[in-house]
């Protein structure tokens, strides 16, 4: 605690305290051993490895130092490393990596998989959100913005916290989980803000990382994130039977199933109320939905709601941007709603108007329901309305939109 208060105070006083002075050629001798991990010119070949290159020397002493105490930070291969340094050493190591100049990184193929524990479903990082989260953080969870210690773009202002930019994003995530996981890594704020990140947020952010430069006019948004409720956890012991068809957390392992991670409970709770009752027909729903009770309807779609989605499976359609943006009219000149007008502009939806979120889903699911709305199958659209549109459309039409539609997210 008293390091992390120490640490506030630096940062708030904007007092850089130098605490390596070393020498850069007789720290350019003593790094043979490092090269086999972090490259001869600090620029890591693996992204298991930090890249050192450019990096304060300041906080590269720090880690030295408790990898050699075995304080804050625990590590098989770097302990015995440290363990012979003497504290000159460490400064002129530091001092020979900061001189070396930092250039962008790329992920490196085929990566130790094993090194980190980030999450196995393929997940599209998204590096605008990661910027989001590093520059404003989310007060509602208690993260604070990692700008304020690690500086704009990841270069930080103050010598003891790292500098960040163009680091390997494996290398980042991996660490955030060793924070957020409190393994090998100890440092009171850091454990506290990871603690509280999502597995795709870490990844957002170390895709952030890897290139900052990339973002640099792009302006970040606040972070809203669904809160963790007595409802949510409920839902979640309550979702083990849903998983052999809608997968974990919602993010169905099956094209012809929906995606129900981050689509509205409002919406959710509709269509279970409407497979027991059986205004949606659907065997096999049907019989799910039998036993829930209205308070099991509202937990599980409280936790689908919850979740964060993978990407959909579409290859893009430029007819079918057309038609989701600007409708059409077909060839016996019937008008064709736009879907942007009830689904909006990146696909999510209305939930308090009752108009679903359609971003992150498959092409094969909504090829398979715009057919059920056009043949009349399925029949549970408000005042019709899916249905009078996707009647006007031909089956072209509906292989391209899903085509398209599946792209959002």
């Amino acid at each position: 605690m008293k390091r992390f208060i120490f640490s506030i105070l630096v940062l708030f006083t904007g007092m850089n305290v130098a605490v390596a002075a070393g020498d850069i050629e007789a720290g350019k001798g003593k790094v043979a051993v490092c090269a086999g991990c972090h490259g001869a010119n600090g620029i890591s070949a693996s992204d298991t490895y930090p890249n050192l290159a450019g990096q304060h020397a300041d906080y590269i002493v720090k880690q030295l130092k408790a990898f050699k105490n075995g304080t804050d930070r625990s590590n098989a291969l770097m302990s015995p490393m440290a363990a012979g340094l003497s504290e000159q050493d460490m400064m002129d190591i530091g001092a020979y990596y900061n001189s070396l100049p930092r250039t962008p990184v790329e992920s490196a193929a085929g990566g130790d998989a094993t090194a980190s524990s980030a999450p196995a479903a393929k997940y599209e990082p998204d590096p605008v959100a990661g910027k989001s989260l590093y520059e404003l953080g989310d007060a509602s969870r208690g993260i604070g913005a990692c700008i304020g210690c690690h500086g704009k773009d990841g270069n930080s202002d103050v010598l003891i916290y790292p500098n960040l930019a163009k680091q390997h994003p494996e290398y980042i995530q991996k660490q955030l989980h060793n924070f957020k996981a409190m393994e090998n890594r100890a440092n009171y704020a850091m454990n506290k803000f990871a603690g509280q990140m999502t597995d795709e947020e870490i990844l957002d952010i170390g895709a952030y990382l890897a290139d900052t430069q990339a973002l640099a006019n792009v302006k970040p948004k606040k972070v809203i994130a669904v809160a963790i409720t007595a409802e949510v956890l409920a839902g979640e012991k309550k979702a083990a039977t849903c998983v052999a068809c809608h997968g974990q957390g919602g993010n169905k392992p099956i094209a012809d199933y929906p995606r129900l991670a981050g689509q509205s409970s409002e919406y959710l709770v509709k269509q279970l109320t409407e497979f027991k009752s059986g205004v949606r027909a659907n065997a096999v729903m049907a019989g799910m939905a039998a036993a829930l009770s209205e308070q099991d309807m509202t937990e599980l779609a409280a936790y689908f709601a919850a979740q964060k989605p993978l990407a959909g499976n579409g290859k893009g359609s430029e007819v079918g941007s057309k038609i989701y943006y600007g409708g059409k009219v077909n060839h016996v000149n019937q008008a064709i709603t736009a879907c942007v007008a009830c689904h909006g502009a990146t696909g999510k939806g209305m939930a308090k108007a009752g108009f679903p979120s359609l971003a992150n889903q498959s092409a094969e699911y909504i090829t398979s329901q715009l057919k059920q709305f056009k043949s009349g199958a399925r029949a549970n659209d408000k005042a019709s309305m899916m249905r009078n549109i996707a009647m006007k459309l031909s089956d072209n039409d509906i292989d391209e939109l899903a085509q398209f539609v599946a792209t959002l997210k």
